[in-house]
């Protein structure tokens, strides 16, 4: 009752701001005098201040260019509407200028320009994301992108990257569906290897079907993964860290950022990490270089550049596939007796990743209404040396066992391949009115050409080894010079394949009343596929389609910028591309068929809730999703069929939250009901939960609190876990009776000291030394319990 009254002694103040123009002035600083209170202008000139407390004030209005104006005005348990209010230039410069750097809310962000290629609040927006902020990262000391991913409600990691060609980034799955991160900065990005945070300023994780506005290349059915990185500012200052830890861990990071003029920025960062696996073998190490530069023409044309290349090199990573064609011997972690600590390789047993990923943008402003984003990105990335996984082949080969034991067999490739993509895209966007309604337009276009080149040897068998490492048959020792001794005697293959996408989309946000707004968006796209272009009769593989692709949304603000209920539709596709495969494939010689697929059709139907209330102390979404998947590609090998339905739906429910000054908190939740309604042909998986859907059940949290006063000041600490439900990593093979990983939750901490010049801070990671596994047909031990120190030194 006393927290009710005392809201109900305060009021609030709004207007709206112009030239002499008439023209919305965006950006204005709006102060209320002798308090902490102000704003700043939106696009539409429109500001308001809520939350004041009853009495006389003066607002001071200021804008760089412009004379400061002051407007007395009285708060009594009402809101002060001052209408359209006037500046006029001037010579005056602004005498003082307020920032605040200490976010309220440091966990959430507002707005992206990347979820719907269009600056849209998040509260107004009706697709729901989840975003993994730069102060999120810098709270749990995040080293590696997967690390950064488990704040992501609803994403479960599949795979970890292995550094191959074609398909080397980590998988994810997200909403029942597998997906790699390929979007950075809202363009096609290669992100094959190790991907460092050193250079992320966020995540963006887009949910549900997004082939709308970025194609079916980039995305999947369950969503997208967008990094955007880190860009020049107007001012001079940066970041050297360092960091060290178990494993040998150990970081070096330079981040700087000039500012010689308000028209031209220039940033560079670099850095070095290593870490040492917790195995018997293992190792990573990275390092990367990320120079960018903004140059402002004049007002209207802004040039921005932005590259990126990174050197990576590490160990395969303990894969053990499982036979999807035969029944196991083994359906769990205990049955599978795997000694977690054995890698089953060696050191001198790496594979190279050079990547290297560049964007030139052009951001012109055509008129107060109009504005224009021409884009050119692209990027190239290198596999280079052994890739090798380990193949659970027959169990009943172990003729000491008659009841089978689990063995696997090892087969290496020295693989020498190359990715590169080109992405052409111009977006133009309108904020207009049409009568007494205003609409945001985005007219867009884009083109993605990917070339991948692969002069790698064909597979050679190595050795076979029990689960506890021990040789059953083969050569005793994983080094380099056995591998090469096997695979130099294996022809190396020489195939060029391309394809191309051409895209065209059209998105309008209707605002029908100030709290009630609808989107409406199409997407035309055209498919090119061609086979081995190095081979000229192999031009019977070349394979073109075009679709249409609808997006349609709405959002309800009962209360305007603080509580939305929003509803959408969302459609996607997928090229399945063709392949050879055998016409008998127990009769090698009667050669191979070509293999063609229609379309994949995925349609989502969602709503939920968002909030923003307590001056966004208080962000939340909860939603309900329904995903069916149509013409789905099932089985595997010679066994594949087009005739599949998948459903997919679940709840997501994502807080973030600042109730008390120095506290941040961030938890999420998701539930995912995956199934496989339909197949003539394999009916054995109907009912069945398909084994890219991950765990069914997800859930994270983080808190972290830093003292603003009295003797502990600037200290803090922070705590959190994340974890998953147990699930059937082989369902989508049913010969093999199933492979079970199980449940896991895993608790992390830290404590740190952080002041304007510097950060130090410990951290523990899996603190409880959770055995844990990930996989997706296969079997992968993760991380054991970490410590990690850190020092930051800021300027």
């Amino acid at each position: 009752m006393l927290s009710l009254f005392s809201f109900a002694q305060s009021g609030s103040i709004k207007g709206k701001i112009n030239n002499s123009s008439n023209t919305a002035l965006f950006g204005v600083n709006t102060i209320i005098k002798k308090t902490t209170k102000g704003a700043q202008t939106n696009d539409n000139g429109q500001f308001e201040i809520s939350n004041v407390t009853n009495g006389n004030y003066v607002l001071s209005i200021s804008y760089l260019g412009y004379k400061t104006k002051e407007i007395t005005f009285e708060i009594n348990n009402n809101t002060v509407n001052l209408g359209e209010i006037i500046l006029y230039e001037g010579n005056e410069l602004l005498q003082e200028v307020v920032l605040d750097s200490k976010r309220k809310n440091k966990f959430s962000r507002k707005k992206s320009a990347y979820v719907s290629k269009m600056p849209l609040k998040n509260i107004e927006n009706s697709q729901v994301y989840s975003t993994v902020t730069n102060q999120l990262l810098v709270s749990q000391s995040v080293n590696s992108f997967e690390d950064a991913l488990k704040n992501a409600v609803g994403v479960n990691k599949l795979w970890s990257s292995t550094g191959r060609s074609g398909d080397g980034a980590g998988y994810y799955s997200i909403r029942g569906f597998s997906v790699q991160p390929q979007l950075v900065n809202g363009v096609a990005g290669i992100t094959n290897g190790f991907i460092n945070p050193s250079n992320v300023e966020r995540v963006e994780v887009i949910k549900g079907p997004s082939a709308t506005l970025f194609g079916s290349s980039i995305t999947s059915y369950g969503g997208l993964i967008n990094i955007v990185t880190k860009k020049p500012y107007s001012s001079t200052g940066g970041s050297i860290s360092v960091a060290g830890g178990s494993y040998d861990f150990a970081k070096l990071n330079a981040d700087v950022n000039v500012s010689a003029s308000d028209k031209v920025s220039l940033r560079f960062n670099a850095g070095y990490q290593k870490d040492n696996s917790f195995q018997d073998y293992g190792f990573k190490k990275s390092v990367f270089v990320a120079p960018s530069l903004s140059y402002k023409v004049n007002n209207k044309l802004t040039l921005n550049f932005a590259y990126e290349a990174s050197d990576n090199e590490q160990t395969n990573q303990t894969f053990l596939f499982f036979n999807r064609s035969a029944p196991l011997v083994f359906n769990t972690v205990k049955e599978l007796n795997y000694d977690q600590d054995k890698s089953l390789t060696n050191d001198d047993v790496v594979i190279k990743n050079i990547t290297q990923n560049y964007r030139a943008e052009a951001a012109y402003k055509i008129s107060d209404n109009w504005s224009s984003q021409s884009i050119i990105a692209g990027g190239v990335a290198k596999s280079n040396g052994f890739y090798t996984y380990l193949w659970n082949f027959a169990d009943w080969t172990d003729v000491s066992n008659p009841q089978g034991t689990p063995n696997f067999a090892l087969y290496a490739q020295n693989t020498n391949a190359k990715t590169k993509t080109l992405n052409l895209q111009q977006n133009f966007t309108g904020d207009f009115k049409l009568g007494n309604l205003k609409n945001k337009l985005l007219i867009g276009f884009d083109y993605l050409e990917s070339t991948i080149t692969d002069q790698s040897s064909g597979w050679g068998y190595m050795h076979s080894v029990n689960a506890q490492g021990d040789l059953i048959f083969g050569e005793q020792d994983v080094n380099a010079e056995n591998l090469n001794a096997i695979t130099s005697k294996l022809d190396n293959s020489n195939i060029k394949t391309k394809q191309n996408v051409f895209g065209a989309y059209i998105s309008n946000v209707l605002n029908i009343l100030p709290n009630l707004s609808a989107m409406a968006s199409v997407r035309y796209d055209r498919f090119e596929y061609k086979g081995d272009i190095n081979d000229p009769s192999d031009d019977h593989q070349a394979y073109n389609e075009s679709t249409f692709s609808p997006k349609f949304g709405i959002v309800f603000q009962p209360i305007l910028n603080e509580l939305s209920i929003f509803a959408n539709y969302q459609n996607s596709f997928s090229y399945v591309n063709p392949e050879l495969v055998p016409i008998n494939i127990n009769d090698p010689s009667a050669g191979t068929i070509l293999q063609s697929y229609d379309l994949e059709q995925a349609n989502q139907i969602e709503f939920g809730v968002k909030t923003n209330l307590f001056n966004n102390k208080l962000e939340a979404t909860i939603n309900y999703y329904n995903i069916t998947v149509d013409d789905k590609v099932m089985g595997f090998g010679t066994g594949k069929t087009q005739d599949g339905t998948v459903k997919s739906k679940g709840v997501e429910l994502e807080i973030n939250a600042s109730p008390i000054t120095g506290l941040n908190l961030r938890g999420g939740f998701s539930y995912n009901d995956s199934e496989t309604t339909k197949s003539d042909t394999l009916k054995n998986l109907i009912g069945l939960r398909p084994a890219e859907a991950g765990s069914d059940i997800l859930y994270n949290f983080w808190g972290d609190y830093q003292f603003t006063e009295g003797f502990a000041k600037n200290f803090g600490f922070g705590a959190g876990f994340n974890g998953a439900s147990d699930y059937n990593t082989m369902s989508d093979y049913t010969n093999s009776g199933g492979f079970t990983l199980p449940a896991y939750t895993v608790y992390n901490a830290s404590i740190y000291y952080e002041n304007d010049t510097f950060r130090v801070s410990v951290k523990g990671n899996n603190i409880t030394d959770e055995v844990y596994y990930s996989g997706w047909s296969t079997l992968t031990p993760q991380q054991n319990r970490t410590f990690l120190a850190s020092f930051d030194y800021k300027f």
